[in-house]
């Protein structure tokens, strides 16, 4: 069937010139909160053989290895301070997490620049003389983008390094570009901001269409387009991303639970769940409640 009109096609004209339509929503944080909530304080750097990125990591690298997150900004936006606080958030609980965009850079990216940042870190974690030599978990590799970003988070999440694709107030534009949802086998998750959020009916669109048997979840919460990014360590989004990543990507049961089942940790809170395929390691059955 084909979609309803797109509330937010304006966001279109397909993910290069959509910087005007949603850039308020995702500038600069005005106050970054320094080394997030986690254990392994984090702030961001650049790296000449990464041009036109932004990458978020531990100050101290952590003994245990870090996992892979690759972002694309809300609007495509190259600034990679774009969602700042929620990247180091993540980042301070032992995750490497690179955006698209210079700090502070102007213009437009593409889904490309996420493979860049998967290729990048791949090779930093076999390279002698790197500090990422042998520090980077390269088995575990989350694709996610918000708005725009996430359109792009689509694009490459058929890459076989990725192990699971985090959708942030986004969905598909066109049912042309539905071929997209039958490809994807890995688990993917969206995070939206409730019925207020001009991406909520295309968001929705795209749950209905997954293929069957995918494992994936579902978290709306009542504040629109806008999300929580640039509040103290990316507020709500940054505490739930990160949960989730340390459930999929560290294989941490225990945050997991915040997902999985009629009793989910969420299930009880301001977000409205659904689940479809979802256990955890540990055996629990599939439900949707």
């Amino acid at each position: 069937m084909r979609r309803r009109s797109k509330i937010y096609a304006g966001l279109a004209a397909a993910i290069v010139p959509v910087t005007s339509v949603i850039m308020a929503l995702s500038g600069t944080p005005a106050s970054a909160a320094i080394g997030g909530s986690g254990p392994y304080p984090a702030d961001y750097e650049t790296s000449a053989t990464l041009a036109n990125h932004t990458i978020f990591r531990p100050q101290t690298l952590p003994s245990e290895r870090l996992p892979i997150v690759v972002w694309g900004n809300g609007g495509c936006s190259a600034n990679g301070l774009s969602q700042g606080n929620f990247l180091r958030e993540i980042a301070s609980h032992g995750f490497l997490a690179i955006a698209n965009g210079a700090p502070n850079g102007s213009g437009s990216t593409t889904s490309q620049m996420l493979t860049q940042s998967i290729d990048w870190a791949v090779a930093e974690n076999s390279r002698q003389g790197s500090r990422y030599y042998n520090k980077i978990d390269t088995s575990k590799v989350a694709v996610a983008g918000f708005s725009c970003g996430g359109l792009e988070a689509y694009a490459v999440s058929n890459d076989p390094r990725v192990t699971t694709t985090g959708i942030f107030s986004s969905g598909l534009l066109n049912d042309a570009d539905d071929y997209q949802l039958r490809r994807l086998t890995k688990p993917i998750a969206y995070f939206v901001g409730g019925p207020s959020d001009i991406a909520y009916p295309n968001a929705m669109d795209d749950w209905g269409k997954l293929p069957a048997g995918l494992p994936a979840f579902m978290g709306n919460l009542n504040v629109g387009h806008g999300g929580t990014y640039d509040q103290t360590n990316g507020g709500e989004f940054g505490r739930v991303a990160t949960l989730y990543f340390k459930w999929r990507l560290k294989g941490d049961s225990t945050a997991g639970r915040n997902f999985v089942g009629a009793d989910c940790g969420l299930c009880h809170s301001q977000w409205s769940v659904q689940q479809k395929n979802l256990t955890l390691d540990d055996g629990t059955p599939p439900t949707t409640p």
